[in-house]
């Protein structure tokens, strides 16, 4: 107790420099904790973009590709479906209810998914929520659209302002739809996934802007209206992909393996969780080089602490060699050193952890409102526990160095004046 206190007071003795060095640490366990931290929640939300869903279907490919187009929207199918493939499917007795997607136009770099209302019946994110609305309805005309979160404050639409889909799903301006322009009935709450950034329209809305195009080209010299459009068939041909829920989850393979020999054309259900779990394993290796990265600026904060003990050496030279003529062992003055080194990492370790504390608390509402991503309040669990006790370890090793320098100082050596 009397080295611990004797420690404290030199620490206070210096207390200017080594407040510095304290941030320091601060600052590089704050990383660390926030970067795991949201590493955690990235994964949980990565892995719940989709939930309830037992199946998602689309044409033969591979799952991951199949996730990324239709729960994504990134890339493009290799193919489409037949509407009657997709209506056999869905009349299946364990199929409980199906989900059918067109993809394929965009709105000024945002990807337009066609679909019908039950979609905002049975889609499911995150714990099996709900997509709900900030403002309006679900569609019900042919030319009504509901919008993303993201895509309504981006863009600064509103209830009833009209949109025109451009032909192609990249950010570049394809040939427009003008001539078919859709009213905003619905503009989603924020979710924190691809939803968001999607402007959801009818299946029949998708036929209509398409009906004078052939084969992904208009028609030159042939163009029908909106008005004269609403009396066509715009039963659909072919749709992307569809989202299937089943009666009794346990048949959810039986079902799978069913789809995938299909007869009448090559078909691929995939798992979504599986296909999730997956896909964020191909990216476990940016999960490595991030806690790669941390690591290191932790090593950074720490290497300042033992700079700062290893610049005060000379400093404290007759500081050392006083506390040996009082009667201090030299094994004293080198625990002197670790125990300066030790308080000085639990300290940043305890600062660090409440400034992560109270920045998640404090962006809590910011993240809510703008990606409606919930931040779960922080609670340290043993992988915290863990990386703060290395870090504590690291510093007890770093403080070695000066420690053992300060041991080797003879009582001669610190008393001698130099001129």
């Amino acid at each position: 107790m009397i080295l611990l206190n004797l420690t404290l007071r030199s620490l206070w003795n210096r207390r200017a420099s080594l407040l510095l060095t304290l941030f320091s640490i601060a600052i590089s366990v704050s990383l660390l904790l926030g970067v795991e931290y949201i590493r955690k929640e990235a994964k949980s939300s990565f892995l719940s973009t989709i939930s309830g869903t037992d199946l998602v279907v689309g044409a033969r490919s591979g799952p991951v590709q199949l996730l990324l187009y239709s729960v994504f929207r990134i890339g493009n199918a290799t193919n489409n479906i037949s509407w009657q493939s997709y209506q056999d499917i869905a009349s299946q007795p364990l199929v409980d209810w199906t989900i059918p997607i067109s993809l394929g136009d965009s709105h000024k770099g945002y990807r337009v998914l066609g679909t019908n209302q039950d979609y905002f019946r049975h889609y499911r994110y995150g714990d099996k929520h709900l997509l709900a609305f900030a403002a309006g309805k679900p569609f019900e005309g042919v030319f009504d659209t509901v919008l993303g979160a993201e895509v309504a404050s981006k863009l600064g639409y509103k209830l009833n302002d009209k949109i025109v889909v451009a032909h192609g799903a990249a950010a570049t301006r394809f040939t427009l739809h003008d001539d078919k322009p859709f009213q905003v009935v619905g503009i989603l709450k924020p979710t924190g996934t691809p939803i968001d950034r999607t402007v959801h329209v009818t299946l029949e809305g998708i036929e209509a802007i398409h009906v004078d195009w052939v084969n992904g080209t208009k028609v030159p010299g042939y163009q029908i209206s909106a008005d004269e459009a609403l009396h066509k068939n715009l039963q659909p041909k072919l749709i992307t992909a569809f989202m299937v829920g089943l009666k009794n989850r346990a048949a959810a393979f039986r079902v799978q393996r069913e789809i995938n020999d299909y007869k009448r054309e090559p078909l691929l259900a995939t798992v979504p969780g599986v296909a999730l779990a997956e896909l964020w394993q191909a990216l476990g290796m940016f999960e490595t080089v991030l806690r790669i990265i941390t690591g290191f600026v932790v090593v950074a904060g720490l290497l300042g602490m033992l700079t700062t003990l290893l610049s005060t050496l000379n400093e404290r030279r007759r500081e050392m060699a006083i506390l040996r003529a009082v009667g201090a062992h030299p094994y004293h003055v080198f625990l002197l050193f670790v125990l300066e080194g030790g308080v000085l990492a639990v300290l940043g370790c305890l600062l660090g952890a409440g400034l992560v504390y109270v920045g998640l608390f404090a962006a809590r509402p910011w993240v809510v409102a703008e990606y409606g991503f919930y931040l779960r309040t922080w609670i340290p669990d043993l992988n915290d526990g863990l990386m703060l006790a290395v870090v504590a370890v690291l510093a007890l090793l770093f403080s070695l160095i000066p420690g053992a320098i300060a041991y080797r100082r003879s009582l001669q050596d610190g008393l001698t004046v130099r001129v």
